[in-house]
């Protein structure tokens, strides 16, 4: 059997190769403590891919049995892939993808699935070094130890790959992948909390803390300097991760298969050479107006002015000539715009390295939206809608290693149409850029929510337009949404992307890079957070590694850059004027757990009656006593919260109700509110009664608003008393 052990970080790692799934070009059964995963690594060697894309797939699946589980749902079988195993998929594949030969052109599928699944298991982690280590042993010629480490921050202790307990504990989520000293891929957001004055403390809201010990609460942005430590102690646990892996690995390695293609290059030296000579100046004009835009038309249309002009002027006969133009045209553009940027220091669209494009933001302009704002920044454009919720709008969602359904009370959803870009395509499901895009948005936002559990709330952005960082547009756009639904965060949260241009020893950084420097530069880097620090941070890396000095130096440079933009961002907040007439009203209180009883009523028809007449929603917490209420109308909740205080017998000085009223009293009272099943009538001592609808008709098919309405006069007699309530019948 091909076997390999090896001990990292005080834990056995068991790799099993080939033993299953024996058809594929590499499988790996992978056991770590009581998790076991099984990667498996397959090409199409008769087919080839010829565009100009790596065409590889990464699926990470989980299954139920893997945890003791049968699947959430009506359907008991696995089917659509949570969020969780989409965005564990990209990690793997934006980790793997950047170390592909450029010519790689057949379709390859890397799928990895959870067997038996633990609580103490890092599935992403795990995840990531089953699939690297299939590939590695594998036929496709690609031998890269790739690796992947998590950094927690306890106690300001940077802590190497956390168990789920220290990282409910955990101000910091680090999670790196890379290859010997080089860094490929990173993600990181930090989360919020109550800070304390003792360091022996976690900055956590899982710990109980005495209020003496209580500062403040914090989003618990980590400072540059801080996060550079934090990476270079995940740069020296790959690197010795990696070795471990050469060594241990070595005499599984497969025999590499014989790929006969290699993608088939359309580069003519002699095209180059005519563009060169002929159209260097036409072509800058070309990238200006591209700038503007993430279509490629104009560069299409382009190239076939040089290909007609061809034609005329050359005698030479080129097979494949348009192929060959519009790849050689391609291959020039890249130059150019290179050149550009490294020897004169300017960009396509005329700015300066460090420039940020001219910003405008509008906020709560659609009426009935709770709050919405417009956050543009050159062409890219995101409208972001902010809605508020209670308990039951929050998303459920179930993960492999909990019993228990959790629940999701912030969720920022990102919406990428293709109107946004100019193409004429209808809008689909949601795709992985679309899910990843959120997901970003939403960590580097969440922390700064202070009691981000009091209410549920639903970012929803639309991107509009768009060229460049559109992800970090919905982050600031996200953030002066709810500024403008009046929801309590530490401070309002900026991003910005970042691009490099590395020939060498000699690189460019840029800050507020557009489509155009994303696609032909060598780093995509989103780096969002307040004026304190970084709360999230997502990188991926074409080079196949990066310099320390490099990483340091784009740090600061974005700092600059998300400060700039912040202090647009505060102008903006002081002019934000609420949606008072659509925006919900909530109130949050306790009253003793055994009165939670009495709220509800019997078969739940005293808080029926109260959600009826007042126009409320209704949480209540049966262990605590806390009472949630929120409603459209600020007067009606404050007047369901007096309500359900009157029930709980909370008030002081509360007159008992059989003083107040006896049976047979009759009154003139005036209808207050008309709901499905009765009336409430106002009575004196600012009691309301409630008039039954069977006590008006006996006719199931009419109803209590055929006889009266809201304002109404009507004389009613007190049937009973019960508790609170008051039991009315009316008078002919």
């Amino acid at each position: 059997m091909d076997e390999a052990k090896l001990m990292f970080l005080n834990k056995e790692e068991e790799y099993i190769f080939d033993k299953f799934a024996k058809q594929t070009n590499g499988s790996v059964y992978y056991k770590n403590g009581n998790n076991v995963l099984l990667a498996t690594v397959v090409i199409d060697e008769n087919c080839v891919v010829e565009e100009d894309f790596l065409p590889l797939t990464v699926q990470y699946i989980e299954k139920s049995y893997a945890a003791g589980k049968f699947p959430g749902g009506y359907v008991k079988r696995e089917a659509k892939p949570s969020d969780f195993e989409t965005l564990t998929a990209r990690i793997i594949d934006r980790s793997l993808r950047p170390l592909f030969p450029k010519d790689y052109c057949y379709p390859t599928q890397i799928t990895i699935m959870v067997l038996s699944a633990e609580s103490d298991g890092d599935l992403q982690i795990l995840a990531l070094n089953a699939a690297s280590a299939a590939l590695y042993v594998s036929e496709i010629p690609l031998h890269f130890p790739i690796n992947g480490v998590r950094i927690g921050r306890i106690a300001e202790e940077f802590v190497i790959n956390p168990t789920p307990n220290e990282q409910e504990q955990s101000t910091l989520d680090l999670l790196v992948s890379g290859v010997n000293e080089d860094l490929l891929m990173i993600e990181m957001r930090t989360f919020g909390g109550v800070k304390v004055k003792s360091s022996s403390n976690p900055l956590s809201l899982m710990t109980t803390l005495k209020e003496e010990e209580i500062t403040s609460f914090s989003a618990n942005e980590l400072e540059e300097d801080k996060l550079i430590e934090a990476l270079e102690l995940a740069r020296t646990q790959i690197a010795l991760k990696s070795r471990l892996i050469k060594e241990s690995f070595a005499p599984f390695v497969k025999s590499p298969l014989k790929l006969e293609r290699a993608r088939k290059s359309f580069v003519c030296e002699r095209i180059e050479n005519f563009i060169c000579q002929n159209y260097l100046e036409p072509l800058r004009k070309v990238i200006e107006s591209l700038s503007k835009t993430e279509r490629n038309s104009r560069l299409k249309a382009f190239a076939k002015e040089i290909m007609e002009s061809w034609k005329t002027q050359s005698s030479d006969d080129i097979e494949s000539l348009e192929e060959r133009v519009n790849e050689t045209l391609t291959k020039v553009k890249r130059t150019l715009i290179r050149q550009m940027i490294l020897e004169e220091g300017k960009r396509a669209d005329g700015r300066c390295l460090k420039e940020v494009r001219p910003i405008s933001i509008e906020t709560n302009f659609l009426p009935k939206a709770h709050s919405s704002a417009l956050f543009t920044r050159g062409q890219t454009q995101a409208l972001v809608v902010c809605t508020l919720g209670g308990e039951m709008d929050a998303q459920n969602y179930e993960l492999l290693t909990e019993k228990a359904t959790s629940k999701e009370r912030f969720m920022v959803h990102y919406n990428f149409p293709p109107f946004s870009v100019g193409e004429a395509s209808s809008i689909g499901a949601t795709s992985r850029r679309e899910l990843g895009h959120g997901n970003l948005a939403k960590r580097a936002l969440e922390c700064s929510l202070i009691n981000r559990d009091s209410k549920t709330i639903r970012l929803v952005s639309e991107i509009l337009e768009s060229n460049g960082s559109s992800s970090m547009a919905t982050v600031c756009g996200g953030s002066l949404a709810l500024a403008a639904a009046d929801i309590e965060c530490t401070s309002l949260i900026a991003g910005v992307a970042m691009g490099l241009v590395c020939e060498g020893e000699k690189y460019a950084i840029l800050t507020d890079i557009m489509g155009l420097e994303d696609h032909d530069g060598d780093m995509d880097f989103k780096v969002a957070g307040s004026t304190n620090g970084i709360t999230a941070l997502q990188m991926d890396i074409k080079l196949g590694g990066l310099r320390t000095e490099i990483l340091k130096n784009a740090l600061f440079q974005a700092k600059e850059a998300r400060l700039q933009i912040l202090g647009l961002m505060e102008e903006a907040k002081e002019k934000i004027v609420l949606n008072t007439e659509s925006l919900p009203s909530s109130q949050i209180f306790a009253i003793h757990p055994s009165k939670i009883v009495e709220v509800i009523g019997q078969a739940g028809k005293t808080i029926k009656e109260i959600i009826e007449k007042f126009e409320v929603a209704i949480d209540l917490n049966r262990n605590n006593g806390e009472v949630k209420v929120s409603g459209g109308n600020k007067q009606k909740v404050n007047a369901a919260k007096e309500h359900i205080l009157n029930i709980a017998n909370t008030k002081e000085n509360k007159p008992n109700l059989y003083e107040l009223y006896q049976v047979g009293d009759i009154y003139t009272g005036k209808v207050k509110k008309v709901v499905e099943f009765g009336a409430f009538v106002e009575l004196p001592h600012n009691y309301d009664g409630l008039l039954h609808v069977s006590k008006v008709t006996n006719n199931r098919n009419e109803r209590i608003s055929d006889y009266l309405k809201e304002g109404d006069e009507v004389r009613v007699e007190v049937l009973s008393l019960n508790k609170n309530k008051v039991e009315l019948g009316l008078v002919e």
